[in-house]
């Protein structure tokens, strides 16, 4: 007992086990806590990551917004007017209006750039006069078709009969317009309304394609009697690499539900043409179109397989030089850069190009790579004119 009379508590000594227990305890609080900041340290840096990634995405869609404008202008400089279109339809009006006199059941129909949406202004029309005959004779018909065009005053008719496709040539005195018309060339009607189609999907494709052409017109690699590769082909490839991003900017329009079908010279064509409600198909994309001519010659310059694949837009991929037997040179089909046409699939339309304009390509390919990727305007030296020297 204390003096004051309470009982004195007597402190009992911890035992050492208690002790590591606590020990234990504390580390085992210090160690959360450790792992806690540490989580966080590690969550606060992929945010500043994060923050920073966007910054510099943000950085380089100001850019490339910047890059755009000046392609965007070429393009705009570069479609046909309202007021063209409509010039080309009074032709095809008017044509139409002297052939029934002949041919009573006869159409006449568009085709070809100037009417897939890919015809730059000031453009020449193709037209093809499909016309039903028991015993066709082409020459026969193109010689009838001109004396009929002459006897209207339309000016510089001239009937080509002996060219691999027969045509009538001819200049409209009124429209300014120039016109080759064709026989029964239904393929290539097909073939219109397919490019066509994909135009109305994504303006994207549009904008690519126009100035790809103004790129190849640029440095002269658009002239197949030269090796070069023709318009069509270059709008064909815009096609396959939108439909190759990642996100995709394309579908595939014949390897998906077929809506339209015809079968033209043994050749069945069918394909997905409700492209009312493919309008929102690449919205995952958001490349610019800078960024898109950018990737475009990236791909073809460093990323393409030439010794083995062929694009093909039919497909929306690639497929093996093997599986066409596309391996090795046929006559004058050369196969050094592999397009395959969407609907005569045997057409390879890279056959012109040979060990030199292939070499030629993949230079301008390159050169125009280099400078999308370095040059801060790459316009002026993009489309610079190619002189021989």
């Amino acid at each position: 007992m204390t003096n004051n009379g309470r009982a004195q508590e007597e402190e009992v000594p911890a035992s050492s086990s208690d002790a590591m227990t606590m020990l234990l305890e504390l580390q085992k609080q210090l160690d959360e806590l450790e792992k806690r900041h540490a989580e966080e340290i590690a969550a606060l840096k992929e945010e500043t990551k994060m923050k920073r990634r966007k910054l510099e995405e943000d950085a380089i869609s100001r850019d490339t917004d910047v890059l755009s404008v000046p392609f965007l202008a070429i393009y705009e400089s570069l479609i046909p007017s309202e007021e063209e279109k409509k010039k080309q339809k009074q032709v095809v009006a008017l044509l139409e209006k002297l052939v029934r006199k002949e041919w009573p059941a006869a159409k006449l129909h568009l085709y070809g750039s100037c009417a897939n949406s890919f015809g730059v202004s000031k453009s020449d029309i193709d037209v093809c006069l499909a016309i039903e005959e028991a015993s066709l004779d082409k020459a026969k018909i193109i010689r009838k078709l001109a004396d009929i065009l002459r006897s209207d005053n339309l000016k510089n008719v001239q009937a080509l009969t002996r060219a691999r496709v027969p045509i009538v040539k001819l200049m409209d005195p009124v429209t300014g317009i120039s016109c080759d018309i064709c026989i029964n060339k239904l393929l290539a009607v097909v073939n219109t309304k397919l490019l066509r189609d994909y135009a109305l999907i994504d303006s994207r494709l549009r904008q690519l394609a126009f100035i790809i052409k103004h790129w190849a017109m640029s440095r002269r690699v658009n002239e197949t009697y030269q090796g070069t590769l023709s318009s069509y082909a270059y709008v064909l490839m815009c096609i396959h690499y939108l439909q190759m991003r990642r996100p995709a900017i394309l579908p595939c329009l014949q390897e998906m539900e077929t809506t339209y079908s015809v079968t033209v010279d043994d050749i069945n064509c069918a394909f997905f043409d409700k492209v009312e409600k493919l309008r929102d198909f690449g919205r995952h994309n958001k490349e610019t179109i800078a960024q898109l001519v950018r990737g475009f010659f990236h791909y073809w310059a460093y990323c393409l397989d030439y010794a083995n694949s062929v694009i093909s837009v039919r497909k929306g991929s690639i497929i093996s030089k093997r599986e066409k037997d596309w391996t090795r040179g046929i006559d004058n089909d050369r196969h050094l850069i592999c397009i395959e046409d969407p609907f005569e699939t045997s057409h390879d339309l890279g056959r012109v190009v040979d060990k030199y304009s292939i070499k030629v390509l993949r230079e301008e390919f390159e050169r125009a790579a280099e400078i999308m990727q370095n040059d801060p305007n790459p316009c002026i030296r993009l489309f610079k004119l190619y002189v021989p020297s």
